[in-house]
């Protein structure tokens, strides 16, 4: 029998635990009935798929360990028919990156209804059956880990959190102690959104900057206060606003085209709305001389 590799998601030291406790065992080997007075290793019925037959055995299992791994020795009696099977087999588990590796190699000797069938058939047969214990085993140790099996850590709740960040929270706020909203408005640094060529987003080149002798530095021009206070806001947005704006460069949204009926409404209406806007103005100082003439 050529060596048959299975990949399971479980530590070495767990795999070899399961595969000493008969009872696990039993439960992952598809197809197997147990006898209830069974006392040294597994005995019972087993039922095999085969090609396109199902062959019934009945026998014995004997499992005993042996370096790091698992010896298997059966021998079975076709349950319908003078047919035998003996099989001596080896598992090897070894620990590989995210679980382990189980190794099966041994031999095969058969007559009977299993000795119809060709070679190539019969090691297809044998290695379905290792891949549904494999997969047997898998799901029961999810579901019932063995006895000493390593734990998970286990993670802190919320509570455990909201009390780890209350007793840091003092810590951290004697940092910004001493100044003033103003000078922590002008301490926020906000990262520069980048595009998918690596360059800053919010590059845009100069638009007559130093060329008409605007100065780059702003901080040497004397602002109102008005002005000052909007540079102030502008400086101290949240990074969540500057992550909400909407996207440049080759990532902008497309506008939505403008339709013919649109443009030409607005075309009539535009006269019509001017007037209207040049009648309130022209009304509201007729209004107020005659409030000043009347006192």
């Amino acid at each position: 029998m050529e060596p048959h590799e299975v990949f399971v998601p479980f530590p070495a030291e767990t795999i070899r635990r399961s595969l000493a406790d008969l009872e696990r065992v039993a439960r992952c080997v598809p197809g197997l009935q147990r006898d209830a007075g069974a006392e040294d290793g597994l005995a019972g019925r087993l039922r095999l798929r085969i090609g396109g037959s199902t062959i019934t055995y009945r026998g014995t299992l004997r499992l005993v360990p042996r370096g790091g791994g698992l010896a298997v020795e059966g021998e079975a009696v076709e349950a319908r028919g003078a047919g035998t099977v003996k099989l001596a087999l080896e598992l090897g588990v070894d620990g590989v990156s995210g679980g382990a590796l189980l190794t099966v190699t041994g031999s095969v000797q058969a007559d009977g209804r299993l000795a119809d069938h060709d070679e190539a058939t019969v090691t297809a047969a044998g290695h379905r059956l290792l891949d549904r214990f494999v997969a047997a085993l898998t799901s029961d140790l999810e579901e019932h880990a063995p006895a000493g099996a390593p734990e998970s850590p286990a993670e802190p709740s919320a509570a455990d959190t909201v009390e780890d960040l209350t007793d840091d929270l003092p810590a951290q706020l004697d940092e910004f102690a001493g100044h003033d909203a103003e000078e922590l408005q002008e301490m926020q640094e906000l990262p520069e959104p980048q595009d998918a060529d690596g360059e800053a987003a919010g590059e845009v080149p100069p638009a007559g900057g130093a060329a008409a002798g605007v100065p780059e530095d702003p901080a040497g021009i004397d602002l109102p206060a008005e002005a000052a206070h909007a540079r102030r806001t502008l400086i101290g947005r949240s990074a969540e606003e500057v992550d909400h704006a909407p996207p440049r460069g080759r990532y902008a949204p497309v506008p939505a085209p403008q339709s013919g009926a649109a443009t030409a409404s607005l075309r009539r209406y535009a006269p019509a709305a001017a007037a209207l806007l040049l009648s309130a103005v022209v009304a509201g100082r007729v209004l107020r001389r005659r409030r000043r003439s009347f006192p």
